[in-house]
């Protein structure tokens, strides 16, 4: 009769500990306020709004910069990368445009005036998605781990590993911060996660499975859902994909 009760008990334990890792974070509705055309031969892998702005960032060998016109979708490309160079994320704080690269361990500093290039930085991981907190940027590697950097040494003076309950979460990609939370496209799937940046952990999550239901048929060839930008004073998310024909402006409910 013992082993019959520490038997039911331990079967209890384990599936209570199943239940908690399998447990998914809150979802996050949202309703669609307007779509804009968005080139479809840009391979976006950065989206940001700075001053009202919308840029753009694209990989691949014709990696840019570009200012993007959210009404009609065309940009002015500003910076073109050497071909050598896999263009991934940006983000502005202070007046500049921080770009990461992929493979090539190097980030560039340009002057968000001009454009000019006025520095670059080195980092012996990946680079995927870069945001800010208006105090340090905030990069991706395609891991689970996301860094914080330190603005004057671009150094990673803290790192959080993100997990959603128990399980750990990876292939973290482009980043946006709002409202104190860090808004990660899930490489390969069609989920925005919120992330607390205190703790690592996923508070939420955006399933945006219709948006990308809707954008293969105008567009065979558009691939995974990447590129996030908050225009606060609308309060707008800002959302596209590499290869998508629109970008989409959202309100979280």
């Amino acid at each position: 009769m013992k082993s019959f009760f520490y038997l039911a008990t331990i079967l209890f334990i384990l599936s209570a500990c199943s239940e908690k890792k399998a447990k998914e974070a809150k979802a996050i509705s949202y309703s669609i306020k307007k779509i804009f055309p968005h080139d479809k031969k840009a391979f976006t892998q950065g989206l940001t709004v700075a001053d009202g702005r919308l840029f753009e960032s694209t990989g691949q060998a014709d990696s840019w910069i570009a200012e993007v016109d959210i009404a009609t979708g065309s940009h002015d490309k500003k910076v073109i990368l050497d071909k050598k160079y896999f263009g991934e994320g940006i983000s502005i704080l202070n007046k500049k445009i921080y770009q990461l690269t992929w493979k090539n361990h190097v980030g560039f500093i340009y002057d968000l005036k001009s454009f000019k290039n006025i520095g670059e930085f080195h980092y012996d991981y990946e680079g995927w998605g870069i945001t800010t907190d208006s105090k340090n940027l905030i990069v991706s590697d395609g891991t689970n781990k996301i860094r914080f950097l330190d603005t004057l040494t671009l150094q990673s003076v803290k790192e959080i590993i993100v997990k959603e309950g128990e399980v750990v979460i990876d292939k973290l990609n482009e980043l946006e911060f709002i409202d104190g939370y860090i808004f990660a496209n899930q490489w390969q799937s069609n989920y925005i996660l919120k992330i607390d940046p205190a703790t690592g952990q996923v508070v939420g999550r955006m399933d945006l499975s219709r948006l990308a239901e809707k954008i293969y048929p105008l567009n065979p060839q558009a691939d995974v859902l990447n590129g996030i930008a908050y225009e606060r004073k609308s309060k707008s998310l800002l959302i596209t994909g590499k290869l998508w024909p629109a970008l989409y402006a959202l309100k979280i409910e």
